[in-house]
């Protein structure tokens, strides 16, 4: 099962510190609000702008008139905000990312250089570093039956004590379009998933995802 470091190069957020107090990643799930808020508090001020109560935006940023930027929030340095994005809360957004037309985010990490650049929903999940999501990929994270998230690999199925938890994408990961990954879906540093996939439990790192059972690794 994937630790918090094993996915992530934790050097690449600003969330570095309060990750690396966790085994796994989703263990930071609950308290992202918190620290964001904590975080953007202590922003330096000649980089950072709190363009609106518990919204905190870098300087060189750039953010669409038409995007929602919900608190508390932030936006890192260099990161494209498009039009008609929609930035429910809870999110940490680093630098050089892209959150482009019409997609959702909520209760979630951005590492630095990741994109989700066209209607995509990121919910209660982290993306790593330069992590992409292709065009209507997204993160179901409530299950159908309303039951607690569980991540399996194998027959190792480890219990997370959250109702909502969508997924764990790790560094330089490519998502296909209008894939979904599961509640509880984690996926290795640098794999690759096909388009139009559903994805659960654990995809190994440096594979290819065709479909469940057909997993190659990466020649």
């Amino acid at each position: 099962m994937y630790t918090t470091k094993e996915l992530f190069d934790l050097e690449k957020t600003q969330a570095q510190a309060y990750l690396s107090q966790f085994v796994y990643p989703w263990e930071a799930l609950q308290g992202l609000k918190t620290f964001i808020l904590q975080l953007g508090a202590t922003l330096d001020e000649t980089q950072y702008q709190e363009i609106a109560p518990q919204v905190w935006a870098h300087k060189s940023a750039e953010i669409a008139p038409t995007a929602y930027l919900g608190a508390p929030c932030i936006i890192g340095e260099g990161t494209q905000i498009r039009h008609c994005a929609f930035i429910r809360g809870s999110a940490l957004i680093g630098k050089n990312c892209v959150v482009g037309n019409s997609v959702e985010i909520k209760n979630a990490v951005l590492f630095d250089g990741a994109q989700v650049p066209h209607f995509n929903y990121v919910g209660d999940s982290i993306l790593g570093y330069k992590a992409h999501l292709g065009a209507g990929a997204i993160t179901s994270n409530v299950k159908s039956d309303k039951t607690l998230v569980c991540v399996k690999e194998g027959d190792t199925v480890i219990p997370t004590g959250l109702k909502k938890f969508g997924a764990m994408v790790g560094d330089f990961v490519e998502v296909g379009c209008n894939s979904v990954l599961n509640p509880g879906t984690v996926i290795g540093k640098n794999s690759r998933v096909y388009p139009l996939s559903r994805v659960r439990g654990t995809v190994q790192e440096s594979c290819i995802y065709k479909n469940q059972g057909e997993v190659t690794p990466i020649q």
